[in-house]
């Protein structure tokens, strides 16, 4: 009995055998090849979105700086930096299709990065080496954390990966961690509204916890529908299901609402705040929907768990250290400026000053002290003589004005 039947214990076994040991290592091999392509796709994509949207800007400060009448959308420079931004755009959406949604998300340090060293690069003031590195030392020491947290990224990343089916997107969609998260989210973005609207509470950690829920799922969506497409570009057609219209719905309505409250945080604080603390934020809760909706981080050890957290840290303290150095925007002033007024600053007759040439003021119309100033600077005042006049009825004007000659 045992020798017949051991041939047929040996052939049912032989196919999971074969099976466990054929899926297993290509599954791995597998899943870091994407982890790699979904990693260099974001960083390309987010590396030509700052070179593009400082191309823009370029553009827009040599119009403003020069007499081309032109707009800004008829400069070529203009026009090359919105074709990379989309292109830029297309890198990071592609990016979603490859690899997770909790490794791709913090890689938009390196757009914090690339800014920083553009602005670094074409400085157009007068610096010595010594004021150089007092000044943008903590830029510096900012890339380096940022870019070792992006390798401790990439390395320690998840590696968990599935087709994005319309059938697995729906399961993940009705699963009761997901929904219980959505609940979650959905009660502390109608607490965090209310005092925004109805208190009044325009702090920038409300505003930006906002756009960071928004934020979450936008990515969310975002990676189901970029999935969903590039499965059906390699044959399996998904686009005929319902939850992929859902999910694009979804995406354009939670970008929407992101760039409007971002343009309320933009108006109310400095940038560098916004890209400094909007990063921190956005990218915790952003990989908190990931792992929930997308589980992630399921079947990770937990050094590698760990090491992904510290790798999360570093380029938060990068981000955080690259924006502190930016620069403060200058208030509005509700004044003239005297470098706005062409034609004011060397109005002069026979060298005799007709409006004070003041350096040291900084808007026409403010008040200054003119004690210590030259007598060159100082008002002139008309003379005034009051005249007697013996006749009651004849009115006359209570004052004359005396005219000066040349030796006066």
């Amino acid at each position: 009995m045992e020798g017949g039947n051991s041939p047929n214990l040996q052939l049912q076994q032989l196919p999971l055998a074969t099976a466990a040991v054929s899926v297993q290592p290509h599954a791995d091999s597998f899943s870091y090849k994407e982890n790699l392509i979904g990693a260099l796709l974001a960083i390309f994509g987010h590396l030509i979105i700052s070179i593009a949207l400082n191309l823009q800007k370029y553009s827009h400060i040599r119009l403003a700086g020069s007499k081309d009448p032109r707009a800004y959308f008829k400069t070529k420079t203009w026009w090359c930096g919105l074709f990379l931004l989309v292109l830029g755009e297309l890198g990071v959406f592609s990016s979603y299709a490859f690899a997770p949604l909790s490794l791709i998300v913090p890689l938009s340090a390196v757009s914090v990065i690339a800014s920083a060293i553009i602005g670094i690069i074409f400085i157009k003031e007068k610096w010595k080496p010594k004021d150089f590195l007092r000044r943008y030392v903590l830029s510096f020491v900012g890339c380096g954390l940022a870019i070792v947290g992006t390798y401790l990224l990439i390395t320690f990343g998840p590696n968990s990966h599935e087709k994005m089916t319309g059938e697995n997107i729906t399961r993940h969609l009705v699963s009761w961690p997901f929904l219980l998260y959505m609940l979650v989210e959905i009660i502390v973005f109608c607490l965090l509204l209310y005092f925004y609207k109805e208190k009044n509470a325009n702090y920038i950690v409300v505003i930006l916890l906002l756009v960071a829920l928004l934020g979450s799922m936008t990515v969310v969506t975002v990676k189901a529908v970029a999935g969903m497409i590039v499965v059906s570009i390699q044959g399996n057609l998904q686009l005929d299901y319902p939850i992929f219209y859902i999910m694009l719905v979804c995406m354009i309505a939670t970008a929407i609402f992101q760039a409007t409250f971002l343009a309320q945080a933009s108006q109310l604080y400095d940038s560098s705040q916004i890209a400094s603390i909007g990063y921190i934020l956005s990218t915790t809760v952003a990989i908190t929907a990931g792992a929930t909706f997308y589980l992630d981080f399921t079947g990770e050890d937990v050094l590698h768990i760990c090491m992904f957290a510290l790798g999360c840290l570093i380029a938060f303290l990068g981000v955080f250290l690259i924006t502190r150095n930016r620069k403060k925007s200058v208030p509005f002033e509700p004044y003239i400026s005297m470098d706005a007024m062409p034609g004011m600053l060397n109005m002069h007759d026979k060298g005799i000053a007709v409006q004070p040439d003041l350096k040291a003021s900084f808007s026409y119309g403010a008040l200054e002290n003119n004690d210590n100033m030259p007598e060159i600077y100082t008002p002139a005042t008309l003379p005034i003589v009051q005249e007697q006049h013996g006749s009651k009825g004849v009115s006359a004007p209570p004052y004359r004005v005396l005219e000066h000659s040349k030796k006066e």
